[in-house]
Formats: structure tokens, sequence, C-alpha cells
């Protein structure tokens, strides 16, 4: 066998602003916990969804908003409990990770030589912990004390998370000015487009590629690949679980549809713990640094965010009937069949392209020695993953359809024939809630997932784009000519 090539540091081509440069950095990293704190308060379970005094903005009185929205003061927005549980749950998550077992893998390799070795046992770690979950409702039913902790302390739980994650884009900043660059001997480098210079902007796109530290008793942890889908991700499914038992708490009953929206997030997330190895090959962990971006969008961002649906129904239930699970379960279904069908399809080719499920496909060689596939599903369109992504936001979103909610005191709102749809809470007397005035307003946060993640997905096509045409130069340009379509074939 021929010796392997010396592999000398890659050159380094100029790297310009991404997200509008720190103007942008500054807005996505100050602005988007704001987002989070209006959409927890103005969509409430005190007075409706949105607050009632939003409806007449010409009329509106702050400190009568601040009552409808149950507005504790900034000293309110965090609490010694929603802490300590906080961390308790990021203890746990580490334990799994470290004493269950794993698989060790190898990462790409990086631009100076080199492959880091990955620990994954995510699966494993939420099915522990689902398992606890379960055997804790099993034996204390919907009272179990996760679920009202986590009704109880929601928004000191917000904070906490968004506290953890400036700190943590904070440390890796400061502990990135220890990497030796361009080689580092312990195979640690600084991200491509990490370091500009900019104080701000480094802090929030992450100035290094791979994060690590090594903790007593838990020993090394990949800090990236770690907070990709553990305390987030399982996060999400978490507070839906939460929700689902706000709900019968609130009214005796569970809905199919918050039960479909869990479901469909829970087929996603689950999909992605078991396919951890394959986050080896993403954007984020292949290019992007370690900073307020990742920070934010793994541990606040996805959980918190993503959940809003569950969190609506909790308070509003909504009955779909088989009339509306079945068309709006098979645009999940359609959408998860593209979704994973796309990337076993990339994951085999990548791993072994002489699997007989893949072997006949065609695709171009470039001069950086990378093989893009140009039939299949790749061939239709040069990120065709993400339609099956946003077709599965879809099922998220329609189950709370005309959404928008008031709640009412019956002593002071008796109910009349416009009440019609009025539904109590059973453990608050004489409170119940009605669509009202409300209903359609609420769409603005319940829609805002899907909204949103086309926005995301055409801003994350344009990344990939940009940086592939850096990577491969004219072999792209070639490869554009034979997939000319980016994500929605003969159409985008």
């Amino acid at each position: 066998m021929p010796p392997k090539p010396r592999v000398e540091p890659a050159v380094e081509e100029p790297h310009g602003y991404e997200f509008l440069g720190p103007p942008g950095a500054f807005i996505i990293s100050f602005g988007l916990p704001l987002l989070c704190y209006a959409f927890v308060f103005l969509c409430n379970d005190i007075s409706g969804c949105p607050a009632p005094s939003l409806l007449h903005p010409s009329s509106l009185d702050w400190d009568q908003l601040k009552k409808e929205v149950g507005w504790p003061g900034i000293s309110g927005l965090v609490t010694t409990n929603a802490v300590l549980g906080t961390l308790g749950y990021y203890l746990l998550s580490l334990t799994f990770y470290t004493f269950l077992p794993a698989d060790e893998v190898d990462g790409t390799e990086l631009r100076t030589g080199g492959r880091l070795k990955y620990r994954f046992n995510a699966f494993y770690s939420a099915i522990f912990t689902m398992a606890i979950l379960a055997a804790g409702t099993a034996v204390e039913g919907a009272d179990f004390f996760v679920w009202t902790f986590i009704s109880d302390n929601y928004v000191g739980l917000l904070t906490t998370n968004i506290l953890i994650s400036y700190f943590m884009a904070t440390y890796v900043y400061v502990l990135s000015f220890t990497v030796k660059h361009p080689k580092d001997p312990n195979m640690r480098e600084l991200a491509a487009g990490g370091h500009s210079g900019n104080l701000l902007y480094d802090w929030f796109i992450g100035r290094e590629l791979n994060p690590r530290i090594t903790l007593p008793i838990f020993g090394e942890v990949d800090i990236k690949a770690w907070c990709e889908l553990r305390p987030g991700m399982l996060g999400w499914i978490i507070l839906d679980l939460a929700f689902i038992m706000q709900q019968y708490r609130n009214f005796g009953k569970v809905t199919d549809s918050i039960l479909l929206i869990t479901f469909a997030q829970s087929v996603y997330t689950f999909d992605a713990l078991y396919m951890e190895p394959a986050i080896l090959t993403t954007i984020d962990l292949i290019n992007d640094g370690f900073g307020m971006m990742l920070s934010f969008g793994d541990l606040v961002w996805v959980p918190f965010i993503y959940s809003i649906q569950t969190r609506y129904l909790a308070t509003y239930p909504v009955e779909l009937g088989v009339k509306g699970l079945v068309p709006i379960f098979a645009i999940q279904a359609f959408g998860y069949y593209i979704f994973r069908s796309v990337n076993n399809e990339k994951n085999r080719f990548r791993t072994d392209p002489k699997d007989p499920r893949i072997k006949h496909l065609k695709y171009i060689e470039t001069a950086a020695g990378s093989k893009l596939l140009v039939s299949g599903w790749w061939g239709t369109a040069r990120h065709i993953n993400y339609l099956g992504d946003w077709f599965m936001s879809w099922s998220y979103v329609l189950p709370t359809a005309m959404s928008g909610y008031v709640i009412r005191n019956a002593a002071t709102h008796p109910l009349d024939a416009s009440a019609r749809d009025a539904v109590f809470f059973q453990n608050a007397y004489q409170k119940y809630v009605i669509p009202g005035e409300a209903k359609g307003w609420g769409m603005i946060f319940t829609y805002f997932f899907m909204v949103y993640f086309a926005v995301l997905l055409v801003h994350r096509e344009r990344r990939d784009e940009e940086k592939c045409r850096r990577k491969y130069g004219k072999d792209w340009d070639r490869y554009v000519e034979l997939v000319p379509y980016r994500i929605i074939p003969y159409v985008y």
C-alpha cells in the first residue's frame, strides 16, 4: 500500500460576513431572546392568545397588558428552582452520555488533517430518559412532579437556558484563543468564517470549529456535537409531553390535535437521535464554529419555539376528528418519506458507494476529491432534503386550526349564544376559554414556525450554495447546470 500523502494546512480563502455582519449578529443575539419572551407572555394561559389588549391597540394600556400577561418583573424571570432544575437536567444528560453504551465514530477529515473521535449514544439516552418519565407518569399520572415543575417554572426554565447559551458562547469564544492556528497538535482549529477579528461577530458565529472540554468524571465532551441533539432536541419533546399533561389537568382530556403534533415531532426527533452519526456530514459540524448562533439555537430556540403549538393546545383544546387527522397525517408521512429517503441516499453514497441500493446513481467527480450526485433524489434538486423538512413543518401547525382564544370568568362574562364553543377549565372555578374576537389572531404564534422554517431553509440553502461554490469552484458551476433546481423541482 502506498504511503498516505502528507496533509498540509489548508489555505483559507477570505470569508465575508454572514447574517449582515456585526449588526445582524447583534439583532439575532439579543433580539431573538426578546422574541421568545414575547411568544410566552403575549400568548398565555391567563387572559388569551393573543392577550386581549393587543386586539385593541388604539386603547392599549400597559398596566392592563402587564396584568393580562402575568408579567413577573425582571427579577421574576428566573428562579432558583428553575436554575436547579435545568442544571439537573443537563447533569442527567451528561451522565447518560458518559455511562451508557455508545458508538465511537471517526469524524470527517479536518482541513488541517486528522479526524476527531465522537461518542454517540443520544438515542439510548433519550430512551432511558423517556423510560424514567413513563415510570413516573404511570405512578403519578399528569401530576408527576416533572410535568408540574415544567408548567410552574416555564418562564424560569426559558431564562435559565438563555443564560446558559450566553455563557457557553462566551466560554468557547475565550477558549478559542488557545488554539494554535493554523495547525494545532491537538487537532483544534478555527472555523473558516469565525475569526474575522470583530469580537461581536466572531462570538456570534463561532470562532473555534470543534471546541471540547474535559470534565471530572465525564471526561472529554465535544460541546458542539453534544448540544446539537441532546439537551434541546430531547427537551423539545419533553416540553410537548408536559403540555399534554397540562391539557389533561386543565380539561380532564387529551385531544387528538396535541397527540398528532407530539407524534409528528417525536418521529422527527427520534429519527435524528437514532441517526446521530449523520450530524458529522452537516454544515453545522463541518463548517460552522460553535458560538451564540448554535448555542442559542440548540438550547433555547429549538425546545421553546418549536413547542409553541402544544403549549397553545394545552390551554385551548382542538378536536380534529378523522376528517382533520387523515390529511394532516398524510402530509407528515409524505414529508418524512422525502426527508428520510433523501438523507439515506446521501449517507449510503458517502459511506458505501457500492451499496446495491445506490450504486446505480450517477455522479460527477470534483477537483477537491468529492463526488456530487446528479441522479436519484439529489438529481432532482440540489437541496431536496429541505423540501421534506418543510412539509413536515405543516403537520406541526395545521392542528391548531384558526387559532386564537380568550379566557373568561363566567361570573363576569356569562355564557351566551356566541360562546357555544366554550370549554371550561376543570381546576379553575367558572373559568372557560373561547375563540371570541381572538379567533385567527393566534395564528401569528402557532403558524410562525412554518413561515420561519421556510425562511430558515432558504437561507440555509443559500449558505450551502456559497460554501459549495467556494469549495468546488468551476465543478460546482458544472453541477448546477446538471441539477438546476435548488429545493423544489421545476419551481425553485
